[in-house]
């Protein structure tokens, strides 16, 4: 036991990496089935939102209820694009290759 002491001492001393405590005390749970994005230099958005859109009419318009923005930084955007690619991986290994129609995006709302 004394040895995995001293091994754990070590290592913290060593300028290990620390360990995090997620607090989901405030933590809000969306549903999103809409995604779009734009970018300025100094950071990224992503708008969430749900297709209110039961059947098409005449004039072919989709009804989109924007619910959440997010905004970060370029670095925390290609973290989150990292873990997101991982993750899709993951889940194509699992249940077989997503195939996403519709290369273009929708023009955001201006603000």
């Amino acid at each position: 036991m004394a040895k995995a002491n001293e091994t754990n001492d070590g290592a913290k001393s060593a300028g290990s990496v620390p360990s995090v405590n997620w607090d989901d005390t405030d933590m809000a749970t969306s549903y999103a089935n809409v995604v779009n994005a734009f970018s300025t230099r100094e950071e990224l958005t992503l708008l969430f939102g749900t297709n209110q859109t039961w059947s098409m009419a005449e004039d072919k318009i989709l009804s989109i209820k924007l619910s959440n923005r997010l905004v970060m930084n370029p670095i925390v955007a290609k973290r989150l694009h990292m873990l997101m690619g991982r993750l899709l991986e993951e889940y194509e290994s699992r249940y077989g290759t997503l195939e996403v129609g519709g290369t273009t995006a929708a023009v955001p709302p201006t603000t």
